[in-house]
């Protein structure tokens, strides 16, 4: 019976500790790649390689996609019922968003009205937990920056026809994204008899 085979009926504790597999290790040599059980260091070496050959038989694979870095948002509290966005220019600039586009998903995913102040701070009426804001922040990227082809971030939003579609530059594909709706709003006022 082999190492690596296991008959049936034979309980965990009599498998033993693998350690027998680790003394009889076998190498084989075939076309150049070396098979065999080693350390973590070897198996490292051997990913880097055949990474290596990858690339340099397919130079398209080599594509370094970086990662989108967000600073955290900072969210402060005016008053008693307004609560502030106050780095959301900068997280528009990341995302390469309309900060209009990005206002509008945050208000009408928090059922709010709100507007861009001097300082291009987001203030919101209401109050709202800083976490609800990452939330609806990582809602967005989802929808509206991230493709779903490669899952890069580098992506565009165009309008054709009245539908918006998200374009990725790295891969190149595209799909249609929804319109932001907006929330219930209520008429509040006199009602008509």
């Amino acid at each position: 019976m082999a190492a690596s085979e296991v008959q049936l009926g034979t309980s965990i504790a009599d498998m033993g500790d693998g350690q027998d597999i680790l003394d009889h290790q076998t190498v084989e040599e075939e076309e150049g790649i070396v098979i065999g059980v080693g350390t973590d260091s070897d198996y490292q070496e051997l990913l880097d390689r055949v990474f290596n050959i990858l690339v340099g038989n397919n130079p398209d694979l080599a594509v370094n996609r970086g990662k989108m870095v967000m600073c955290p948002s900072r969210i402060l509290r005016e008053g008693t019922r307004k609560t502030v966005f106050v780095n959301f220019m900068e997280s528009c600039k990341t995302l390469r968003r309309d900060p209009n586009h990005v206002m509008d998903f945050f208000l009408s995913e928090m059922a709010t009205s709100g507007s861009i102040d001097g300082q291009h701070r987001l203030v919101i009426k209401g109050r709202f937990a800083p976490k609800s804001f990452e939330s609806i922040l990582r809602r967005y990227i989802n929808a509206y920056v991230i493709c779903n082809g490669c899952k890069g971030h580098d992506t565009t939003i165009s309008k054709e026809n009245r539908l918006f579609f998200l374009r990725c530059e790295q891969c190149g594909s595209s799909r249609s994204v929804d319109r932001i709706k907006a929330g219930f709003v209520a008429h509040v006022g006199r009602r008509n008899a």
